[in-house]
């Protein structure tokens, strides 16, 4: 089963829908138990750092997400919530990725909207993609890259469009919004 994060953060039904097509069974969820039994855990998100914080914190999820051994997969906010830091309401987040999240500056349009490329080296989240491949993204805050960086994208500054440490991953953009490229990296995940 594929328990999917409820922390009142918008986004759920089309991840639902996306694991639906794959012939995948998920359940919105802020059970403990639950998460901790799940086969996999998929962190969604549209939102605000802040408010989600509060709402994971609590119900001791920030606990119960930085101690999962399954697979799971932050995706938009999810991999910013991730992250140590986060400048939007100056948010202390999860810390499972030491990345700190920025804003970008106002030198181009900004939130990031729309469509474009990632760069990657081999990884098993981008098995049968192809670096360059284009990406749906929507989002004011970037994870600047480091170590944990497994994916880059160009919007003003380069920036970490993927993640990986140990069983967690998280992805930038949607990939339940982009197409092919974002339902392979999707069935890649639920493979592992």
């Amino acid at each position: 089963m594929i328990a999917i994060v409820k922390y009142n953060a918008g986004n759920v039904k089309s991840v639902r829908n996306a694991l639906h097509r794959l012939g995948c069974d998920s359940m919105l969820t802020d059970d403990p138990g639950i998460l901790r039994s799940a086969d996999k855990v998929i962190f969604p998100g549209v939102g605000e750092a802040s408010t989600a914080m509060h709402y994971l914190r609590s119900r001791g999820l920030d606990d119960v997400l930085t101690s999962l051994h399954q697979p799971f997969l932050g995706i938009c906010l999810g991999l910013q919530l991730m992250c140590a830091h986060s400048e939007e309401g100056d948010t202390r987040c999860l810390s499972i990725f030491p990345e700190s999240v920025r804003k970008f500056p106002p030198q181009k349009i900004v939130p990031h909207m729309g469509w474009n490329s990632i760069n990657f080296g081999s990884h098993p989240l981008f098995k049968d993609i192809e670096s360059g491949a284009d990406m749906y993204f929507v989002h004011s805050y970037h994870a600047e890259n480091a170590e944990d960086t497994i994916a880059t994208t160009n919007y003003i500054t380069e920036f970490s469009s993927a993640l990986a440490r140990e069983n967690y991953y998280a992805v930038q953009f949607h990939p339940e919004k982009s197409a092919e490229a974002g339902e392979q990296l999707l069935k890649n995940f639920l493979s592992l």
